[in-house]
This record gives structure tokens, C-alpha cells and sequence, in this order.
């Protein structure tokens, strides 16, 4: 059973939906609107480009010592959410600021996965052609 970490593409919703900072962020910085961030921005998170989060599955979908596991699906570089918000103000060019709100208390402080089962056991087996 996959469990997904955040994965980001073109087209993310825009509503607000799902509240995931890069989309936030991003609508924030192309109307100049403040870029607001959590705490002080501290807390980690990892992104996964879709095409790459659509491998991972495919290859999960296809891998015997998968079947009755949980196994993550994401990326493993880290970044702060203060690094990805000025990320994105600067390569929007924009004139936001970055303000900071409470941190929520069920907002957890690092988010990355762990992806040692499906690069270990499942790349193997795709390797070998099995």
C-alpha cells in the first residue's frame, strides 16, 4: 500500500482546498500578496514532482515484496518552509512580504519519508527484470 508524501505539478488547486503551502504560496506571491508562513518556518517538508511520485507507484504496482507493506512514496531533500516561500517570492519576482502566523499545534515539524522499502526492495526487483 502506497503512502504518499506531497507531490506538486502544474495546474495545483488554487482554492485553497487542501491549504498546501507551495500552492498557497504561490498564489500569494503572483497577486503580491503576503506569503504567509507558519511558526517561524522552521518546520521541514519534501516535494516530489508527479511524474517522478507516478514512478514510484508504477513500480510499487509492480513489486512482489511490496504486497502487504506500507511503503512511502516521496522525496527525501528537505527544505524549510522559510526556504521554500523565498524560493518561490523570488523566482515569482514579486514584491511580497513573508509574514508569520502561529504555528497550528498539530503541525509537525519535519515531514520527509522514509523510502528505504521501495528503493531497496522494489528497485532491486525492477532491476533484475523480475
Amino acid at each position: 500500500m502506497p503512502r504518499i508524501f506531497n507531490s506538486h505539478s502544474p495546474r495545483l488547486r488554487e482554492d485553497g482546498l487542501y491549504d498546501r503551502a507551495m500552492s498557497r504560496f504561490i498564489m500569494q506571491a503572483l497577486k503580491n500578496e503576503p506569503v504567509t508562513v507558519y511558526g517561524e518556518g522552521k518546520q521541514t517538508r519534501s516535494f516530489c514532482y508527479i511524474t517522478d511520485t507516478a514512478t514510484g507507484l508504477l513500480l510499487l504496482a509492480t513489486c512482489e515484496k511490496a504486497k502487504g507493506e506500507v511503503v512511502n512514496v516521496g522525496n527525501t531533500q528537505e527544505v524549510t518552509i522559510l526556504e521554500l516561500a523565498q524560493r518561490i517570492k523570488e523566482n515569482a519576482k514579486c514584491k511580497s512580504t513573508i509574514e508569520c502566523h502561529p504555528l497550528p499545534k498539530d503541525d509537525p515539524k519535519r515531514r520527509c519519508p522514509d523510502t528505504g522499502k521501495l528503493e531497496k526492495g522494489c528497485r532491486v526487483e525492477a532491476e533484475r527484470g523480475l
